[in-house]
């Protein structure tokens, strides 16, 4: 739906922070059926984008400070003894899943682009 099949088909490797279901469905209501509506695609496209970053990064290699996503902005990436979070708002639950071009960091929100503006929705 978000047109981001030549991305990710692409031999990466790429670190994907992916939102679990509960973070999908936190979003304020009607956001997931708006970003899945043709007309949106661009904007659902954006949104994924934002939790690709390029290379594989595990979880033990992961260093504080701005990460570039595939989508082009940046997201801020804080480790602590408790974890590791990313914007300051979506905490990796389960890090280092791994996939066939990369590795997934599951996280527990869905992060917003800072151009990301949800009154664009149709």
């Amino acid at each position: 739906a978000a047109g981001l099949e030549e991305t990710l088909d692409a031999e990466g490797p790429f670190t994907v922070f992916a939102p679990t279901d509960e973070a999908f469905a936190a979003l304020p209501e009607d956001t997931v059926e708006k970003l899945v509506k043709p007309e949106n695609q661009e904007a659902l496209g954006q949104i994924l984008a934002y939790h690709v970053v390029a290379g594989a990064v595990a979880s033990s290699e992961i260093e504080p400070g701005a990460i570039s996503t595939v989508e082009g902005s940046d997201v801020e990436v804080a480790v602590a003894p408790e974890g590791v979070t990313v914007n300051g708002e979506a905490t990796v639950l389960q890090p280092d899943v791994t996939a066939e071009n990369g590795v997934i960091h599951v996280v527990d929100t869905v992060l917003l682009p800072p151009t990301f503006d949800p009154a664009t929705l149709l």
